[in-house]
């Protein structure tokens, strides 16, 4: 390789860096447009970051590594982490519900999947305060003269997120005068020591406000979401009623989990 392309190389690494670090993670496809290289060049590159430790690597991209706990990442970035899990986890949770319930679910990628396994639920009341999540139900409305009837959703309102949830007053005083059967909560981390937590303080008010209206809370997060602590502590293991997660834990581990949250849900892979 000549030092021409050693120094192409080196700048290309160097975009991927801060790209990563700027917006909390990447896509290979996204890159590979960017840059107007290969899919094979891009994981070279990831991979040589990664060696480095600037990076770590994810299904289908990378994130940053040693991020503080007051770092928020992006929905997009978030979503390039576990899908596999987070398919297996929306699935299981969908089967918590019946028909006619009147369900709460907090922003996140895992919130996001299970609204998508919750369309064919009928007569739905949907409280929530992402914009993702209500998304999901306004694009699969019926169509006219579809004889099934749309879900009730519920948008609160609110300040948006980087992880495009709304939070603040706004969101909190809607969200107090309601009252909803299942809680569905995305998490940035939970733990013995710290319970659930957030890096973000105004959404560590809302959470707590959701916790407070639903009659049984559900923690849906992946097996990495264990032992990780966030900037504000929302919520103890003992508000938590039930984890669903995936299989990734350790034997040890999800022992552990039990102890402090005996609904303790491990779903299967993605598509069993």
């Amino acid at each position: 390789m000549s030092d021409n392309q050693n120094l192409l190389a080196e700048q290309r690494r160097a975009l991927i860096l801060d790209e990563v670090r700027r917006r909390g993670g990447v896509r290979v496809n996204e890159l590979t447009r960017r840059l107007g290289v290969s899919d094979m060049t891009v994981r070279r590159d990831l991979d040589a970051l990664a060696r480095q430790g600037l990076v770590a690597k994810v299904h289908g991209g990378a994130v940053p590594v040693s991020e503080p706990s007051t770092h928020e990442p992006g929905f997009e970035a978030k979503s390039v982490l576990e899908p596999g899990a987070k398919d297996g986890i929306a699935r299981a949770a969908a089967e918590l519900v019946r028909p006619g319930a009147a369900v709460a679910l907090s922003g996140g990628t895992t919130t996001y999947a299970l609204a998508r396994r919750l369309l064919d639920v009928p007569d739905l009341t949907v409280v929530t305060n992402s914009v993702r999540v209500a998304d999901v139900f306004h694009e699969a409305r019926p169509a006219a003269g579809d004889a099934r009837r749309a879900p009730v959703v519920v948008l609160t309102g609110g300040v948006r997120t980087p992880s495009d949830a709304l939070v603040g007053p706004v969101a909190d005083r809607a969200i107090r005068s309601l009252h909803f059967d299942l809680l569905f909560l995305g998490v940035h981390g939970l733990s013995v020591e710290a319970g659930l937590s957030t890096p973000n303080l105004a959404e560590a008010e809302t959470n707590q406000c959701l916790i407070r209206s639903a009659r049984r809370v559900v923690v849906v997060a992946d097996h990495t979401k264990w032992g990780t602590v966030g900037l504000s502590s929302f919520g103890t293991l003992a508000e938590v009623d039930t984890w669903v997660t995936d299989g990734g834990m350790s034997g040890e581990v999800r022992a552990e989990a039990a102890e402090h949250v005996p609904g303790l849900v491990v779903a299967n892979g993605p598509g069993a």
